[in-house]
């Protein structure tokens, strides 16, 4: 058996395209071949395709596919719709873990968040995961809270108006360690913070109970904690009342949780007076607050030539401030002020950065920070991309503009009675 002989003449003749007045043969790539083959590409045509009509420049549309064969298609980008997350809904739990945030404000802390992730930890699938709030507390089915407790007390905030003056750890604790005799949960944590780690000692104190502290190692069926000098480690099957350490577990990072809420009403009996008479809170002053504790921070960059005007700004906001290491270098900015791994790794829970770009070694300084805001003109700037609230524009317009709506804000509250 015999292929027949290929004739690439007469091939190439039938390619030929009839061109009218043309001196030089043009050639049909588009056609198949007598023998099979592939379609040769036609890059003019596809490119065609994608062209983008109406327009007095060539603009193209990449996403869509051209089809040589029909001629130029041009259709409508479809909407990417994103996806809605799944609330889960637990609706009877074999048991309870019960958390007790401090919720400062009505807010969870990063510290609140990384309790409810150990939290989960310890209920498993089957246990579900209640929060014990002082009020509103913003964000607790997507830190894992399955239920919401509010404490009334005769009425009221049971957590928040113990007294007038606001502060009364032991009415605090009383109405805690009746709220766990009413809830009988399997586990209570609290954060190991100045206020949760009080609290947690007064109720194990109320409850005579045993507490086991500043845990850092939370499992199924055990915590842990160092001891000794972080020699030996103390591990033990988890108890009523535990609180956690700092930056110890991960927060939860599954699906929102349903955070019912179930109202919980305390019949107390008639307490004794508190023996705080008067509790006030002094505010640090910010200008001389460190940057590893500051909660507001306030930074400048090669962007800002104001520095008095900054330095209005930063007043205004009632914020610390800070700078890049460019600033530093430079003399106009104390290096005490530079953040960044190589100056000061901050903590905050806003951020605020006029005019800096974003080095690596400055966003290490700032992945701590819960709250990012950007000032900068390069849209594609690494700090732009790392904020939650970016503005695309000068450092030097948007400084007086904030200083303008700072002082309309500020106008009616200072004339108020």
């Amino acid at each position: 058996m015999t292929r027949p002989r290929r004739d690439p003449r007469a091939e190439r003749a039938a390619l030929l395209v009839a061109t009218g007045e043309g001196t030089r043969p043009r050639l049909d790539r588009t056609v198949r071949r007598d023998g099979g083959g592939r379609l040769r590409r036609d890059p003019r045509r596809e490119r065609d395709g994608q062209r983008v009509p109406g327009v007095l420049r060539p603009r193209y549309d990449l996403s869509q596919v051209s089809r040589p064969e029909a001629g130029p298609v041009h259709e409508a980008p479809r909407a990417v719709q994103a996806p809605v997350p799944t609330v889960v809904v637990l609706d009877a739990p074999a048991f309870l873990v019960l958390v007790v945030p401090d919720a400062a404000g009505g807010r969870l802390t990063p510290h609140d968040r990384q309790v409810l992730g150990a939290a989960r930890v310890l209920a498993g699938r089957e246990g579900g995961v209640a929060i014990l709030a002082p009020g509103t507390c913003e964000g607790s089915g997507p830190a894992g809270a399955d239920r919401l407790v509010r404490l009334d007390d005769k009425g009221g905030d049971a957590l928040g108006d113990c007294d007038p003056g606001g502060y009364d750890p032991a009415g605090r604790a009383a109405l805690v360690a009746e709220a766990i005799a009413e809830l009988r949960p399997r586990h209570v944590l609290f954060p190991e913070s100045p206020d949760g780690g009080d609290l947690a000692r007064r109720v194990a104190v109320r409850l005579r109970q045993p507490l086991f502290s500043d845990v850092e190692a939370v499992a199924a069926g055990s915590i842990a904690r160092p001891a000794h000098g972080r020699r030996v480690e103390q591990r033990t099957a988890p108890g009523l009342l535990v609180t956690l350490a700092a930056d110890a577990v991960a927060e939860y990072a599954g699906p929102p949780r349903e955070a019912r809420e179930i109202p919980v009403r305390i019949e107390t009996l008639a307490r004794a007076a508190p023996a705080i008479l008067s509790a006030t809170t002094i505010p640090a002053d910010p200008a001389t607050v460190p940057l590893g504790l500051a909660s507001f921070v306030a930074a400048a960059g090669s962007g800002v030539t104001d520095l008095a005007t900054f330095r209005e700004v930063v007043a205004a906001l009632h914020a610390t401030p800070g700078a890049s290491r460019v600033l530093c270098d430079a003399g106009l900015m104390p290096r005490s002020s530079q953040v960044g791994a190589s100056g000061t790794v901050l903590a905050a829970t806003c951020y605020v950065a006029l005019g800096i770009s974003g080095a690596p070694q400055h966003l290490q300084g700032v992945a701590g920070c819960e709250h990012v805001v950007a000032v900068n003109t390069d849209l594609h700037a690494a700090m732009i991309e790392r904020a939650g609230l970016a503005i695309v524009q000068d450092a030097q317009a948007v400084m007086p503009a904030l200083l303008r709506l700072l002082t309309q804000d500020a106008g009616p509250t200072r004339d108020a009675p």
